[in-house]
């Protein structure tokens, strides 16, 4: 990591986990119940590191794996393909296969665990990003996360009918996710309007399979939207987040905080 990118991420505390022979870097920032928040592509960029310190600011502990990229590195034309491309060809995400969960999530639940045990509260919240979006649903497969949020779920790769509908989960996985919405976890997805990487089949098939349970944030990207979004718009929390006070971004951000403050047992 160069300078400049050591910087970005200065103020977090840097550690490593292991779990069944795979060990990453954890950046985490804070205190009171763990938020695992996995980066999106390429990297933890420093918007990325942003929403972590957001996180920290409404008192919780903001948890970052470094599962790909150069931790602090900006976003850039050549580092999104690299990164891309090293993802798509890693055993660990599963990119295109339907009714499967990516292999990393077996350790993103062993993370989770680990850190529920140091940080304390009724679980641990989750947020994916892009092609890590869909994970917090996979991982509410371990009790232990109590607030997943599915941040432009992208995976997989949504190429045919049929993959635009798919989850990421396996349909075991998926049978658990079911039975803990029904008990009463809820989850809620962002996603732009216009983003052809995580189309509107796949909120639907989410609503179908999880009712009510299941909240749905879909910010208006037409070309006629209010608040001048790009129709590329894409990562609702970082690169096309507009903190304008009432923005429907600033208004995600602020509702992705309240859910996990109010299911982390930080407010009433």
């Amino acid at each position: 990591m160069d300078h400049d990118a050591a910087s970005v991420l200065a103020d977090f505390t840097t550690s490593t986990f292991e779990h069944e022979g795979e060990t990453r870097t954890i950046y985490s920032l804070g205190e009171g119940p763990a938020v695992i928040v996995i980066h999106e592509i390429p990297g933890i960029t420093p918007l990325v590191a942003e929403f972590g310190r957001k996180v920290a600011a409404a008192g919780m502990t903001a948890v970052l794996p470094d599962l790909f990229g150069t931790p602090g590195r900006p976003p850039s034309g050549s580092y999104l393909a690299s990164s891309m491309a090293s993802a798509c060809i890693s055993r660990e995400f599963t990119v295109l296969a339907m009714h499967r969960t990516s292999p990393v999530i077996g350790w993103l639940r062993a993370l989770s665990r680990e850190w529920h045990d140091r940080c304390g509260g009724p679980g641990v919240g989750a947020v994916g990003m892009c092609l890590t979006g869909g994970f917090a649903l996979a991982m509410m497969v371990d009790p232990v996360v109590v607030a997943p949020v599915l941040s432009q779920p992208s995976l997989p790769f949504p190429l045919g009918a049929a993959r635009k509908r798919s989850l990421g989960v396996s349909d075991s996985d998926l049978a658990v996710i079911k039975e803990r919405v029904a008990s009463g976890t809820p989850v809620i997805g962002l996603r732009f309007t216009c983003d052809r990487a995580v189309p509107a089949e796949r909120f639907a098939r989410l609503r179908e399979e999880l009712g009510d349970g299941f909240v749905g944030v879909e910010i208006d990207s037409s070309e006629t939207n209010p608040w001048g979004y790009p129709k590329a718009a894409h990562s609702v929390l970082t690169e096309a987040y507009s903190d304008v006070e009432g923005s429907p971004t600033r208004l995600a951000l602020e509702q992705v905080l309240a859910f996990f403050a109010e299911r982390l047992g930080l407010t009433p």
